[in-house]
């Protein structure tokens, strides 16, 4: 029996909600969409960088075309330490943070949930694709039904507590029914394009934006191939990542790929394609949204938000630690990614590369 089978969707009372909005498509219509459910529906926006953009303007204007109170609310500071810090800190190490998953991990489903409840809401609201689902009193994660548009991969931090004071109404839809949605409503937002890049990172800039917040202090280093010949050098082993080929500036016999970082050494390691090949890797600060196994554990497993899921054996090793071996051999695997563990739609859990 598969778990759609033997879970049921949540249903729940009306409710006081609060939903984050930032100002997009997908936040909008999550709160139009509650509304309309007969919810008691409120708006609020963190302002966590002061960029070029203020993403309170559009989020206040729906909000006020819904007729829902609007908060604004200041979390720079608590943004900058607990988000813009840690991933800062992680590149100058040599990994390759993911801080969408940092952000929902260590603010929007703690700091946010705290402020909805301070401003008396009893579940807080996000415009994530994706599910959640109940099975014998357990609360469970799920795919988004839009393939495209799932985004599971940057939620599996979540605990049973909060996954049940949290609401994702655009879960059972794709993005082109929530521009129809957005549309219909006359939304002020409908016809405005998804941000593509992280949100505190002006054009994209990483190596502008790293030197910016760490200093332009002589970080150079040599670049290595794996059988130890030195090939040149490089500025900073934040300017790399594993399975990186373009812009390394070096001749070679076939093409070269960035395979390992050493940050003790300041080093980057290159190799042939064949290198990047990993059979498995170890998985630290673990979260498990089933029950964490007991026994050998056999699921699918995600290493990047885009990358195709890959069969996978995880052993539990204890301290919030994990082994994942892989059927076959992947590809780049990333140091500071995050690992996810699937079974068909569901997320089992999952845990940070180490």
């Amino acid at each position: 029996m598969s778990f759609c089978e033997c879970s049921k969707r949540i249903v729940m009372e009306k409710k006081r909600i609060m939903v984050a909005m930032s100002g997009g498509v997908d936040s909008s219509v999550t709160a139009a969409l509650l509304q309309q459910q007969g919810h008691e529906v409120q708006g609020m926006t963190m302002r966590v960088w002061d960029g070029p953009v203020d993403v309170a303007t559009d989020a206040r204007r729906v909000a006020d075309q819904l007729g829902i109170p609007f908060h604004l609310v200041d979390l720079r500071e608590e943004f900058q330490q607990r988000v813009v810090k840690p991933f800062c800190s992680e590149y100058m190490q040599g990994r390759t943070p993911n801080p969408c998953v940092l952000c929902n991990q260590a603010f929007k489903f703690r700091l946010l949930l705290e402020q909805a409840q301070t401003l008396g809401a009893d579940q807080l609201a996000t415009g994530h694709y994706v599910r959640v689902l109940e099975r014998d009193g357990r609360y469970l994660l799920a795919k988004g039904h839009s393939v495209h548009k799932d985004q599971s991969y940057f939620l599996f931090t979540l605990t049973q507590e909060q996954l049940s004071r949290v609401r994702f109404p655009l879960g059972e839809m794709n993005k082109d029914q929530v521009r129809a949605k957005a549309v219909e409503l006359g939304l002020s937002v409908a016809g405005k394009s998804d941000s593509q890049d992280i949100c505190f990172i002006p054009d994209a800039d990483y190596v502008g934006f790293l030197e910016g917040q760490c200093g332009s202090a002589d970080r150079s280093g040599q670049i290595v191939h794996v059988d130890g010949q030195v090939l040149g050098r490089h500025e900073g082993i934040y300017r790399y990542t594993i399975g990186q080929r373009r812009g390394l500036g070096l001749a070679w016999t076939e093409p070269l790929f960035v395979v390992r970082i050493d940050a003790a050494q300041r080093q980057v390691v290159v190799g042939e394609r064949h290198h990047l090949d990993v059979s498995e890797l170890i998985a630290t600060d673990c979260n498990w949204i089933m029950a964490e196994p007991s026994e050998p554990l056999r699921c699918r497993v995600r290493i990047r938000y885009r990358h195709r899921e890959a069969s996978a054996t995880v052993t539990v090793l204890g301290e919030g630690r994990c082994r994942v071996v892989f059927d076959e051999p992947e590809k780049g695997i990333t140091p500071g990614q995050a690992a996810v563990f699937y079974e068909e739609d569901l997320v089992l859990g999952g845990g940070w590369i180490a």
